[in-house]
């Protein structure tokens, strides 16, 4: 209920609440059903209901692409928590044209012979570089699929906070490992989960995607590829006429 409270009520007046489908007694008996009465639920797993667009929200978003062409896409783009802290700075810092702010973002595509190999990237703050080599390790250097590279277990280390590291909630570090970073000088934390990786691997002209289990994406896959080829665009700065 709340859930859907949160995503869908507003003030009529000027947001489009969709009250009949709410109400609808197929909707409600299928929300009834997804209630455990032995256990309590999962709440970050509760989301609303309604297979209708949802208004945008902060953060970041990944999309992964790769088109019967082999042409290929690695796009991340974000919000950055609200376009940043809310607090207006006493002057003007460094302006200029063309100029980004720091991110994380790191939309990723390997080529294999000059064709496309691996499409992959995620949301995640700095938990982007980590999760995204773990998973890229687990494919290439642990000979893993695709699938079972995405899902496994990823933890996250960085400067600060000093000496700790991440892991996740699905996957907690304990027993000797633990017992041994402990011993090195290491703290454990949880820090939820480590990115939400979406992805595409392109073995034999065949296009396998794989969306991160630990959090709301989807795949789609159609056919086998046809003969195409990659152009390596820099879009690192706009073009000057």
């Amino acid at each position: 209920m709340f859930a859907d409270r949160t995503q869908y009520l507003g003030d009529p007046d000027f947001y489009a609440v969709p009250v009949h489908e709410l109400i609808d007694e197929h909707y409600l008996a299928g929300r009834a059903s997804q209630v455990n009465l032995s256990v309590p639920s999962d709440t970050d797993k509760v989301v609303a209901g309604l297979n209708i667009e949802s208004p945008e929200k902060p953060q970041t978003t990944h999309f992964s692409i790769v088109d019967k062409w082999g042409n290929a896409v690695s796009s991340t783009y974000t919000l950055n928590g609200f376009f940043g802290s809310g607090v207006v700075g006493t002057d003007t810092n460094a302006i200029e044209p063309g100029k980004r702010p720091l991110s994380s973002m790191t939309p990723t595509i390997f080529l294999k012979d000059g064709k496309v190999a691996l499409v992959i990237g995620t949301p995640g703050g700095s938990r982007i570089f980590t999760s995204i080599f773990q998973v890229v390790s687990n494919v290439y250097d642990f000979h893993l699929g695709l699938k079972d590279a995405v899902e496994a277990m990823r933890f996250h280390h960085q400067l600060l906070p000093a000496n700790t590291i991440f892991w996740e909630p699905c996957a907690p570090i304990f027993g000797q490992l633990a017992a041994d970073l402990g011993v090195a000088g290491y703290y454990l934390a949880n820090q939820g989960f480590n990115g939400d990786i979406q992805a595409v691997r392109v073995e034999h002209g065949v296009p396998e995607p794989v969306s991160d289990p630990r959090g709301w994406g989807v795949t789609s896959s159609g056919k086998k590829l046809k003969a195409g080829r990659v152009i390596q665009v820099d879009w690192r700065r706009p073009r000057r006429a």
